[in-house]
């Protein structure tokens, strides 16, 4: 499997954020991960790239600990995935936005906050740190697609999470809202956290330290960007993944 930038980190001894060993997934008569195994350093973005069902949600759930595992292991900033003390430490934004419409951008927010006992000052800080201090007393029916993903990030981020993790967060929005999208997520992630971000879009990959490639459950390759069009001879991402694909023989899924 291809080296990844997270590899350097967690050789120099950091601690990784998310730690996933023979980690097999059943939903319902199919397994949708198989013998999955990471490693993903503190303080990088890392994206899991993948066609639509080939298990990035799933993978998703399991590291936040809503999701049933039939065997391996999901640990996360130190402890088992789901546990307790690990719910102001990470944040997840599905893919639907989780707010209430007729609730106001405000309200939105400080309903999360007080779910995870975060105070006034954290719910106005996640709202600017979105850009939504214009729109804070919006309801959020009137919102347009950009807006709700913004507020539901920041409901994620008013916990002020050590680990992020947002489930395709830029689907549906147009190119100028995605760069927006990402240059917030940049920032985050200079202020120390780490983020997954999920994508069926190969060159939102670019934007990222490091790349999850899966298909059909399976982790194809754990890489860069750099390093993906260095094994492959591909300029173009799209390009390289359908040559892992090519180049992977993947088992017939149980």
């Amino acid at each position: 499997m291809m080296s990844s930038s997270s590899d350097e980190l967690l050789h120099n001894g950091a601690e990784p954020a998310v730690v996933i060993d023979h980690l097999h997934v059943v939903r319902g008569k199919h397994e949708a991960l198989h013998d999955f195994s990471v490693r993903i350093a503190r303080g990088t973005i890392t994206a899991l790239l993948g066609p639509s069902g080939c298990g990035k949600s799933t993978l998703m759930r399991s590291i936040v600990g809503t999701q049933i595992v039939a065997s391996g292991t999901v640990t996360v900033l130190g402890r088992p995935a789901g546990s307790s003390g690990l719910r102001r430490r990470v944040g997840y934004m599905p893919q639907d936005p989780t707010i209430y419409n007729d609730l106001r951008i405000i309200d939105n927010v400080r309903y999360f906050a007080a779910l995870y006992g975060a105070d006034d000052q954290d719910v106005d800080e996640a709202i600017h740190g979105v850009g939504l201090d214009d729109h804070r007393t919006a309801f959020c029916g009137d919102l347009s697609g950009g807006q709700r993903t913004r507020a539901s990030l920041a409901c994620a981020l008013v916990t002020r999470p050590e680990l992020l993790v947002l489930d395709e967060p830029t689907v549906g929005l147009d190119p100028l809202l995605r760069v927006d999208l990402w240059e917030t997520f940049h920032h985050l992630a200079r202020s120390g956290i780490t983020l997954l971000v999920s994508s069926h879009v190969m060159d939102e990959a670019d934007h990222c330290d490091d790349l999850l490639l899966i298909r059909d459950g399976h982790l194809l390759a754990h890489t860069t960007p750099a390093k993906l069009r260095e094994d492959t001879g591909c300029k173009s991402l799209e390009e390289a993944f359908l040559s892992v694909i090519r180049h992977t023989t993947t088992p017939a899924a149980g």
